[in-house]
């Protein structure tokens, strides 16, 4: 799954995003200049910045958050198999557009 968020304003669409996240049960890791975010399904109090993941932890995340991340857009990018998964959690497919 991938949802675009394409909001206008420095951090507005990081803010979209993450709201966005939270209001569909995903915890988002921290960021880093060098990758993606990490984002898991559940509540989770900390996933490390991307550089600091093994390849094994890379790949058991359920998708990341990239783009730029200050000005936009911010693309989340969710594997098919975690969104199966985890439909039932879900609450909005698309994010509200401003």
């Amino acid at each position: 799954m991938r949802v675009e968020f394409s909001q206008k304003g420095t951090w507005a669409a990081l803010h979209a995003a993450e709201a966005w996240c939270r209001e569909n049960g995903i915890s988002v890791g921290q960021s880093s200049a060098t990758g993606p975010c990490g984002l898991l399904f559940g509540d989770y109090a900390w996933i490390a910045k991307w550089r600091n993941l093994t390849q094994e932890e890379r790949e058991d995340l359920h998708g990341t958050m990239s783009g730029d991340l200050r000005e936009g857009p911010v693309v989340v990018m969710l594997k098919d198999e975690a969104v199966e998964a985890h439909r039932a959690c879900m609450k909005a497919k698309r994010p509200a557009t401003e």
